[in-house]
């Protein structure tokens, strides 16, 4: 069996790796005789039953869940432990009602867990692809509060409002993104057949050509003669974006970058500020630890930016000093926001402040989102009719020098 441990090493250095064991009880007694102090082990794939059919599924710690689907598992377990089911029955159901097979899985790996006396919190954590540390964060707090029915009833009301959000923002770019792809559209069908009809024409009658006539029917020979070879390059860096966006660095590439768009970077670091503050507020609802919550809710982004100021909100409270005066210094949260924390915090109530703020900041960024949406798509409209007229002048201009001199 392959097992994933983490443990403490002789140095008192934390040490995660794997080791070979016919079970976990003797994997992890040869670790303590190596001078492991071991912390947590588990099988690093489980081998589920997938019912009457032959086979079984595979999970390992890299299995994901759709935010769709994690919505509905927490949504269901809300439902069912509020109503006074114990946890194991309700991870049953819940998993009875999933469609995915990894998602149905997953929850009997969890229901197994629990079954052999583990916490949720730990069932949970062991697969983080899934559920995020700041949702474990929460579920722990319900564990030692006794008010799990609370905490996921939370949880599925702050991812809901995660998927809503998400929905305007691709409802919002689907119109732009259509004419965006007409427009490549009509310029390739311009291209490969109307522009060589032309080219035909002319040659045929000798005209004298202009230099941007002549300069549109040499892209079109120039892209009819390699186009398989534009597709290669293009598939290529769509492949290299992906595979880039996947990787630690790629992404946090992506998010340094995301702030820096001309125009759309404002839009993009006001989101940001909604995502981290949400997450934010609810750990300090659930009576999360204030520098565990500054610290999950700076992991929600990989920007520098955002993360070079959660990590001074740590430094000050460390420090003794309050957030809002750290906030102060920050370009990228306004007054508004710092005044509304502030409030927050003399009042005893940082945590309901902070969700308020990003409830406002959904709501402003809907309407800059629709702002912007309005803006792209007149602008996607004037470049394209600019491209095809250009083309068409360049077309007819012979014919209309030809039509004078006779």
């Amino acid at each position: 069996m392959n097992l994933v441990f983490d443990a403490i090493n002789e140095k008192g250095q934390h040490v995660r790796d794997t080791v070979q064991a016919p079970s976990v009880k003797e994997g992890v007694e040869a670790l303590r005789r190596q001078g492991f102090f071991v912390t947590h082990v588990a099988p690093a794939t489980v081998e589920v039953s997938q019912g009457s059919k032959a086979g079984k599924k595979r999970v390992d710690d890299k299995a994901s869940l759709p935010l769709k689907q994690l919505m509905m598992f927490t949504r269901q377990m809300s439902m069912l432990l509020t109503s006074g089911s114990a946890l194991v029955p309700a991870i049953n159901a819940v998993s009875a009602q999933m469609k995915s097979p990894t998602a149905k899985a997953m929850l009997s790996v969890v229901r197994d867990d629990l079954e052999q006396g583990m916490m949720l919190t730990d069932a949970l954590r062991k697969h983080p692809n899934a559920f995020s540390s700041s949702y474990c964060a929460v579920v722990a707090a319900g564990e030692s509060s006794a008010t799990l029915p609370q905490m996921f009833s939370r949880l599925a009301n702050i991812i809901g409002k995660q998927r809503a959000t998400r929905n305007k923002i691709i409802g919002s770019l689907i119109y732009p993104v259509l004419l965006l792809c007409l427009s490549v559209k009509i310029l390739a069908v311009m291209m490969f057949f109307v522009i060589p009809r032309f080219a035909g024409m002319f040659g045929t009658l000798g005209v004298e050509l202009p230099w941007s006539t002549k300069f549109m029917m040499s892209t079109a020979n120039t892209l009819r003669s390699h186009w398989i070879l534009i597709v290669l390059m293009v598939a290529s860096v769509i492949g290299g974006i992906v595979f880039l966006i996947r990787t630690k660095a790629g992404r946090q590439i992506l998010a340094n970058a995301q702030t820096r768009i001309p125009v759309l970077g404002r839009l993009m670091s006001r989101l940001i500020q909604g995502q981290t503050f949400r997450i934010l507020g609810m750990l300090l609802e659930a009576r999360v630890g204030l520098l565990e919550s500054l610290d999950l809710a700076r992991g929600v982004t990989a920007n520098d930016q955002f993360q070079s100021i959660y990590d001074s909100l740590e430094d000050s409270v460390t420090r003794g000093e309050s957030i809002s005066g750290a906030l102060e210094n920050s370009k990228l949260i306004s007054p508004s926001v710092v005044q509304a924390i502030k409030t927050g915090e003399q009042s005893g109530r940082l945590g309901e402040s902070i969700t308020f703020v990003a409830d406002i900041l959904d709501e402003e960024n809907t309407e800059l989102l629709g702002t912007a949406t309005k803006l792209i798509e007149p602008l996607i409209l004037i470049i394209m009719g600019a491209v095809v007229g250009a083309v068409a002048i360049s077309l007819f201009m012979p014919l209309f020098d030809m039509t004078s001199a006779i």
